[in-house]
């Protein structure tokens, strides 16, 4: 074209969840049968909505205002409720005007991060969940400025590391947390909580809290919402939605809670400007928000969230005992949400080790795929795994992480075929590592 069209940050924007589902899709047509553990929909997973949600939903689709536009910020009776429950946890104190509904978080991260100044950056995990880490370095049009997960330390965040990075880069503006976890499961200590927080006062920073998982953890780990520790000098956004909890993914529903918004002007119009970004699209989708208050009173509810939080805390110790003495690799228990990451030692992988893959059009497949330059050791892993046993995970690599690795669901529901997957995956590691 005679003018370049191309946004700055458009070679940031990737998604390895979704592009491995083409190779997934491809094996298949082959004549590979695939068991999908790379994507956190436990809908897809075989997850049953219970018929009381479901009457929820379908009495609200017979109500007229439904079909309407909501306001731009979302329906007030839901933000009211919101922000009821935000303040019942004794911490910061917002309103129903602090609370902005999207269709769905990635609506919101895109907005976030994209309505950013070019030049200012925030600070995100590593590994870190795609979206996240992926809009950051796109509004930038850089890679992600990225702090450290101690894998050797339960994948919690490395405090001096973010320290470091805050202290000599100074054109970092906030810091990203993601609290559970998505890749690592981890669930975060009071304390730690509480000295990001410091930090960020202390260097006039803003924080995004990611929370999607918040009421989802298990193995005696409590949850620490940041508005219990935020206190009233540092403003954030906590980051909210259905699509797990419920689980409703299909919803495209969740919402930014703004803590301490008027405390800086300039922070404050950064939120005017996400806030009429949105004006811009109208509003979000109106029925999950009007059935969503009506759902989490449902006298059924905690009962039906809980029974889901025992099976992924049971499964995340079959997970941990199959995996945690399997040579060449580091697991952590998972604590919250519902996924698991290990870690290859490093220089572990090689482009010469390989998995036996009985389908010869599979397997041609698989070595033209491995044989693409660049292409990272955990990825070759991956893609002969697949190939091999069927399994599909995702690169930890591509987690905005120099770690090699994978990550892989905990939503298999059935707690036979479970244990068989990560039986098989232990299996092939053991075997892909003395390969060659």
């Amino acid at each position: 074209m005679r003018t370049n069209i191309l946004h700055i940050g458009a070679g940031e924007l990737t998604y390895e969840i979704r592009n491995i589902v083409n190779v997934g899709n491809k094996l298949q047509s082959l004549g590979l049968q695939v068991n999908w553990e790379n994507i956190g929909d436990p809908v897809a997973k075989g997850e049953i909505i219970p018929s009381w949600m479901k009457e929820i939903v379908a009495d609200a689709v017979y109500e007229d205002e439904t079909y309407g536009y909501s306001p731009t910020k979302g329906v007030l009776e839901t933000r009211q409720f919101i922000a009821a429950e935000t303040n019942a946890m004794g911490g910061v104190q917002i309103d129903p005007e602090d609370i902005i509904f999207f269709n769905g978080l990635g609506d919101a991260i895109s907005k976030i991060f994209g309505f950013l100044k070019r030049t200012a950056r925030v600070i995100v995990p590593t590994p870190s969940y795609t979206t996240h880490s992926s809009a950051e370095a796109a509004h930038a049009g850089d890679r992600p400025v990225t702090y450290i997960l101690d894998p050797n330390h339960n994948w919690y965040p490395d405090l001096e590391d973010i320290e470091n990075h805050v202290k000599f880069n100074p054109a970092v503006a906030g810091i990203l947390i993601i609290n559970p976890d998505n890749p690592t499961g981890a669930v975060y200590p009071e304390q730690i909580l509480r000295d990001i927080v410091e930090i960020a006062a202390k260097n006039d920073l803003f924080i995004i809290c990611d929370e999607v998982y918040q009421n989802m953890v298990y193995n005696g780990t409590k949850s620490v919402p940041l508005a219990t520790v935020i206190g009233d000098k540092v403003p954030a956004i906590s980051m909210r939605g259905v699509s797990k909890e419920m689980p409703w993914p299909g919803s495209r529903c969740g919402w930014i809670e703004v803590f301490n918004g008027h405390r800086d002007p300039m922070f404050e119009k950064y939120i005017d400007s996400i806030l009429n970004a949105k004006m811009l699209e109208v509003c979000s989708t109106t029925l999950p928000q009007i059935v969503l208050p009506r759902i989490i009173n449902h006298p059924e509810y905690q009962d039906y969230l809980e029974e889901r939080i025992r099976r992924y805390e049971r499964f995340s110790n079959i997970a941990y005992d199959i995996l945690k003495d399997v040579k060449g690799i580091l697991v952590n228990r998972t604590n919250g949400a519902f996924y698991m990451s290990a870690a290859f030692e490093s220089g572990l992988l090689t482009d010469k080790q390989t998995l036996p893959i009985k389908n010869d059009d599979v397997r041609t497949t698989v070595e033209a795929m491995v044989a693409a330059p660049d292409i990272s050791p955990d990825k070759r892993f991956v893609y002969y795994l697949l190939g091999a046993t069927g399994v599909c995970v995702v690169p930890l690599s591509s987690f905005a992480t120099s770690l090699q690795g994978f990550r892989i669901t905990l939503l298999e529901r059935d707690e036979t075929e479970f244990i068989n997957i990560f039986e098989t995956i232990a299996a092939a590691i053991e075997q892909y590592i003395t390969s060659a």
